[in-house]
């Protein structure tokens, strides 16, 4: 299976950073790019990032880690992504999660109270439909739409991953989806997490592919910054937070190892506070690259 690395962006990548980023991982041979949805930071809107970024390139790949689906409506989304595989086939990587990790972005994505995951299923259901039949028409608990036919259909079918660590997640990604890109998660459970999936899609039928199953990780150069430490203990408050996130590249490597173990073969790798984006593009060239097959 091939096992590929790609650079994650954090909130601290500003617009005027990305032009020589980009031509930077273009010309190294970097696999993908990867848009973060932030809403209140200095980050590039996921799709308007990716669409900038094609059309920069010619062979990066560009993908969503990970924008939240409920909240927009499926078919505007899949218009979206249509256009952008249209105009640059097999490089479009959308990613989709449930809600915001930061609570105070939550209500920028309105559902009804307490139906969140419902809408969630319904929405990947007229997502997937919209942008694989010809003529939809749908009628759901939330989404009713008539005789929907998004154009130009992609060229080939475009694969749709979604982030999430609880059962009920893995449940979703088993029945609706086509990979699972993760995060603050151990290998360990990373484990437990694709046998979850496997087990969900076996029952509905379907199969994720043996190589999609991917990990958001974040390194640092050293010590990592006491507010790194503080938002990891908030998220994972049961781990240390070492286990998470690696404090520089020796323990990136091993954490690999871990996560490859466990079945895992696509890795999106950000840095964690305190390293200028140059040099982490530097080091993630020369670190990672050599470990692609």
């Amino acid at each position: 299976m091939k096992v590929r690395f790609g650079v994650g962006l954090g909130p601290d990548v500003t617009p005027d950073q990305l032009p020589a980023m980009i031509d930077r991982l273009e010309a190294s041979g970097v696999d993908s790019l990867w848009f973060s949805e932030l809403v209140y930071s200095p980050a590039v809107d996921p799709f308007v990032g990716m669409t900038y970024a094609l059309a920069r390139t010619a062979r990066l790949k560009v993908g969503t880690s990970v924008a939240v689906l409920p909240g927009r409506h499926p078919v505007l989304v899949a218009k979206q992504l249509a256009s952008l595989a249209a105009l640059a086939p097999k490089r479009v990587l959308p990613v989709f999660g449930l809600r915001s990790a930061l609570p105070a972005e939550r209500d920028a994505f309105v559902v009804p109270d307490g139906r969140r995951a419902a809408v969630f299923d319904e929405s990947l259901r007229l997502l997937r439909a919209a942008l694989d039949e010809d003529s939809v028409t749908f009628r759901g608990d939330f989404f009713s739409v008539r005789d929907v036919a998004v154009l130009p259909k992609p060229p080939s079918r475009l694969d749709i991953w979604l982030g999430g660590a609880s059962q009920a997640g893995f449940e979703r990604i088993g029945r609706f989806a086509d990979g699972w890109l993760g995060s603050f998660v151990t290998p360990y459970e990373a484990g437990d997490a694709v046998a979850a999936i496997r087990e969900a899609a076996a029952a509905a039928g379907r199969e994720v592919p043996a190589d999609h199953y991917g990990i958001n990780l974040a390194v640092g150069e050293g010590e990592l910054p006491a507010p790194v430490l503080d938002a990891i203990r908030r998220r994972r408050p049961d781990l240390d937070p070492g286990e998470l996130v690696a404090r520089d590249w020796p323990a990136l490597h091993r954490q690999i190892d871990g996560f490859l173990e466990a079945g895992l073969t696509k890795f999106v790798i950000r840095p964690a506070g305190g390293i200028g984006l140059q040099r982490f593009v530097d080091s993630f060239v020369t670190e990672l690259l050599p470990r692609e097959n």
